[in-house]
């Protein structure tokens, strides 16, 4: 089979550069996901050094070579850089800036000794680790779909396995100085895979930007956003046109003397004080168990496969922990608590009842005193 160079080149230029302008607009949407970008800039890269090595007629060496391999070597570290920032917004871009300038650097010294042989072998080798680090990034990302995740982890392999095949090459036949491009079935190989690598990873990428970003709407939708839990509609959409079977039970919660704390205070206090209840929340239930916030004040759990002594202990715990936080609301050492009603369902019981119940309940706490558990009744009384 004999493969066009010169074509594969330009197929693999005018992949890179419409994977770049997609990348471009994805990131020209979510400017916060950096990751586009850096992949935009690596691939922008790629398509230059590309379009240098096309421009070489045939030629070989320090000059017509070194600058495009620098420019592809640093092109990939800045996929590299994206694919971690793609795992984690936080992470650091040292890794990437170290294999890069390492990169640039081994490959430099054996072309400047004018032993461009080793220089490409090494150009080969390196590119393939920083492909297989780019996958082993997304391997390990807990992002979904998990399917797209591992295919583009798949074809980051095979893309620098075709790569090393080409090192592989060059040093098993000892070819330390060459004077042309090598021809041979690794090269026809690489340039297939990167040609066919380039526009996998960047369709899968941007399926997972737009997967990712449909994501983060759901979510956003369904989360209340001073708290991170979930809100009314996501509760209801969860529970609500079901009967509940008898393993549940609902916890209904209002913060006592909350009123105070807004008006004495402000709101930005006061949603501190949500927020720090919500974070006892967490810290006080089970990962199974689902927690909301109903409205203003009030918060709702759902606690899963429970019995009813457990969930008096639970719902103890969450009443305790928050007093014990001694949340301050005047000069007086008045303290912001919490009262609670709890409920267990009934037979063929639907959430709205249950619902009912509890709340009924955590009104029985509130005018009992507050900073109390109430149980609720088995039928609600009008």
């Amino acid at each position: 089979m004999v493969i066009d160079n010169a074509t594969l080149l330009i197929g693999i230029a005018f992949s890179s550069a419409s994977l770049l302008v997609a990348l471009l607009i994805g990131w020209l949407n979510a400017r916060s996901e950096t990751y586009l970008v850096l992949g935009a800039i690596g691939m922008a890269m790629v398509v230059f050094a590309v379009m240098l090595l096309g421009l070489g007629n045939g030629a070989y060496g320090y000059a017509q070579h070194l600058v495009p391999y620098t420019m592809i070597l640093i092109g990939f570290s800045f996929v590299y850089a994206g694919a971690r920032r793609f795992r984690d917004m936080a992470t650091s871009y040292r890794p990437p800036i170290i294999v890069g300038t390492v990169s640039v650097i081994a490959i430099a010294i054996p072309f400047l000794m004018g032993l461009t042989g080793l220089g490409t072998a090494l150009l080969n080798l390196l590119a393939a680790v920083i492909l297989v680090l780019c996958a082993v990034e997304h391997w390990r990302s807990k992002d979904h779909p998990h399917l797209a995740l591992n295919a583009n982890a798949i074809l980051y392999c095979i893309t620098a396995l075709s790569f090393l095949a080409c090192a592989a090459v060059l040093l098993a036949e000892g070819r330390w100085v060459i004077t042309e491009p090598p021809k041979n079935w690794a090269e026809d190989f690489n340039s297939i895979m990167s040609l066919v690598g380039l526009t996998g990873i960047g369709a899968l990428t941007l399926t997972l930007h737009y997967a990712r970003a449909a994501h983060r709407h759901h979510t956003e939708a369904n989360t209340d956003s001073l708290t991170g839990v979930l809100n009314r509609r996501a509760l209801f959409d969860r529970f609500g046109a079901t009967r509940q079977p008898s393993s549940i039970a609902v916890l209904m919660f209002d913060l006592d003397h909350f009123k105070q704390v807004n008006d004495r205070f402000g709101h930005a206090q006061g949603d501190r004080v949500l927020e720090r209840f919500a974070d006892v929340l967490r810290q006080e239930l089970r990962t199974s168990d689902v927690a909301s916030r109903i409205g203003g004040e009030e918060f709702c759990v759902v606690l899963i496969d429970i019995d009813q002594e457990t969930a008096q202990a639970i719902a103890e715990r969450i009443r305790q922990a928050f007093a014990d936080l001694a949340v301050a609301i005047d000069d007086k050492g008045l303290i912001a608590t919490v009262s609670i009603g709890l409920a267990i369902p009934a037979t063929d019981e639907d959430f709205s009842a249950l619902l009912n119940r509890a709340d009924a309940a955590l009104y029985q706490a509130k005018n009992g005193g507050r900073n109390q558990v109430r149980l609720a009744t088995l039928r609600l009384v009008a």
